[in-house]
This record gives structure tokens, sequence and C-alpha cells, in this order.
């Protein structure tokens, strides 16, 4: 069975960054998949499941209320390995162009107080899945680290 392209990139050194994991054509638009790298594969420890999942629901509730990209947001959503997250949103976009969102979604987890959306029995399937102080903690983390210093090399997949 073929490999799929995802399983191509070298993750032995990928930085955190974020990358153009692919772009599709749908329906007429050009749909980006975007690699939202927190963690260095292999090489740090993974999020945690119950950061991870808070940092899901914040940001997803965040990109999708947000009133300059909100109808380009398809998906916000977990990695597998724990390591980040995929966006995907409707345009031919790049890494470069979609850094200011990134800033304001983390910035938005980081400062976030409250409730976090959708984390009741009625909403969610494992809502006490979530820990809002680790995920808080992981968004400042990546904004101070990666997003506000990111440098080209962590903007396209290593060879």
């Amino acid at each position: 069975m073929k490999k799929i392209p995802s399983f191509t990139v070298n993750h032995l050194t990928l930085r955190r960054g974020v990358y153009v994991s692919r772009q599709d054509a749908v329906g007429g638009d050009i749909v980006t998949t975007f690699d939202v790298r927190m963690k260095e594969p292999n090489r740090e420890p993974a999020l945690h499941i119950n950061a991870l999942h808070a940092i899901e629901h914040l940001a997803a509730t965040f990109l999708r209320n947000h009133p300059a990209w909100a109808e380009r947001v398809i998906y916000w959503g977990p990695m597998g390995c724990l390591t980040g997250n995929y966006l995907i949103l409707r345009g031919d976009l790049t890494s470069r162009e979609i850094i200011p969102l990134l800033v304001e979604t983390f910035e938005f987890v980081a400062d976030f107080e409250g409730d976090i959306p959708g984390a009741t029995p009625r909403d969610c399937g494992n809502y006490r899945l979530m820990d809002l102080n680790i995920a808080k903690w992981e968004a400042r983390k990546y904004l101070d680290e990666v997003l506000r210093n990111i440098s080209e090399d962590q903007l396209s997949y290593p060879d």
C-alpha cells in the first residue's frame, strides 16, 4: 500500500512550526491543510491529551467565530500523535499568511478564563478529558517560543 504524504515527512528533523501539509481542489476551491506542530516529534514529550482536548475546544470555537476568517475555517483538530493540530482553511494559502491568525488563536487560548466552550456532558463525548491550566501553559509556550519569532525553516517541511 502506498504511504500517504504525511507519513513521508521526516519526523526526525521536523521542528515546531506551521507547515502546509497539503492542498486539495474541492468543488472549485483550493483547501489548504496546515500542520500546526507544537512539539518536536519523538524528541520531546507529546502534548497531554487533557491539554490538547481543551485547546481543540477553545481554538475551534475561536476560529469559527473569527470576524475575518470564520467563513474560511473548515476544521481544527488534534493530530493522533499528540504533537500538534491540523487547521484546514478554504483558500490557496501559505504558512506565513496564517501566522497572525494563529497568534490571535493561541493568545485567546493562553488568556482564556471561564468555562471551556462545549465542555459539558451534553455537548462533548468526553467532557472531563480537559485541563484548562495545562492548555493555557502549552498555548503560551508555543506562542512565545514559536509563533512570535517563527523562522523560515519553521514554515516549510524539512527535506
